[in-house]
């Protein structure tokens, strides 16, 4: 796998909180944190640092808004074939499998969708038109991938932003596991893995947001002590239609919200990537939400 990037030469900033000590730094459009057991500031200093680069090296990679990364390189290719690295490959192969397993609800081609939906709290819903020619444009089952290499026909692209910020934290929490053996928890903007449970046995609490008064109170909070956590939902990212709110997860196989999905969905799971996509393929089920998680045997929360 490929090591961190540089670290930024500011670093994060670190506080002592109680028993434990927090690194506090900016990242894929987000707050981010990592917590360390204990009161070692210069540890927790030096681990927020390898998450830091971490993020920072993920998001360069793999965010669909620059113009020098693979991603960028597949989605200016106008249906030439593009060979990918290993890293990249494998995170492919995992959003091809998660279209197989949702029958097509999961699909990274219809990030193209955004051209035509602004999901800001607004009235504005796309045209019959504008909807039937974007629709052109997405569809995993009209891309060609073998062999480590993607052709796609010109106009469509991939997006990794389903999954690449779960990626990111599991990888984060990886590369500070090989550099301590304290507990931590690794946070990227509420996509979170714990390493385990604190001293004497005790969980990280984590609270997860209200959709209702997003950013300033927590509806509830979970004991975590090891896994992963992540939650989909539409608090902040909506559109008002005839006096429905209709949140900005999109069924690729029309173009529009999914009918009937829940306000939010936190999953637990072994890591933060798994956690994240069954919370987003929960959601992509609609009412059918509470349903599909408990066929998955996983702990969950669902307002």
């Amino acid at each position: 796998m490929t090591s961190p990037g540089p670290v930024p030469a500011e670093g994060p900033a670190i506080a002592r909180l109680e028993d434990y000590c927090v690194g506090r730094f900016s990242a894929m459009a987000g707050p981010c944190e990592v917590l360390i057991d204990g009161p070692d500031t210069a540890e927790a200093a030096e681990l927020s640092a390898i998450a830091e680069a971490e993020a920072l090296r993920v998001e360069r990679k793999f965010s669909r808004y620059r113009t020098d990364n693979v991603v960028h390189e597949m989605n200016h290719a106008d249906g030439r074939a593009v060979a990918v690295d290993q890293e990249t490959a494998m995170l492919i192969d995992y959003a091809a499998t998660c279209y197989e397993i949702s029958d097509g609800r999961f699909d990274i081609t219809s990030g193209v969708l955004r051209r035509i939906w602004k999901f800001d709290g607004g009235s504005r819903v796309p045209t019959p038109a504008a909807l039937k020619e974007t629709l052109k444009h997405v569809g995993w089952d009209k891309v060609t991938w073998e062999n480590a290499t993607l052709t796609m026909p010109a106009g469509m692209e991939v997006d990794f932003g389903g999954i690449g910020k779960e990626y990111a934290v599991d990888r984060a929490a990886s590369l500070i596991g090989a550099r301590t053996g304290r507990a931590f928890l690794v946070n990227f903007g509420g996509d979170l893995f714990a390493s385990g449970p604190r001293e004497g046995e005790r969980p990280w609490v984590v609270g997860v947001d209200d959709p209702e008064r997003t950013g300033e109170a927590a509806r509830y909070r979970i004991e975590l002590s090891r896994g992963g956590l992540a939650t989909s939902g539409d608090a902040r990212r909506f559109v008002i239609h005839r006096g429905r709110r209709l949140g900005h997860i999109l069924d690729p196989r029309t173009g529009w919200p999914v009918a009937g999905a829940p306000r939010s969905v936190t999953v637990l799971a072994a890591t933060c990537l798994e956690a994240g996509t069954l919370a987003t393929l929960a959601c992509l089920q609609g009412a059918a939400a509470r349903e599909f998680l408990e066929e998955q045997g996983v702990v969950y929360r669902i307002l």
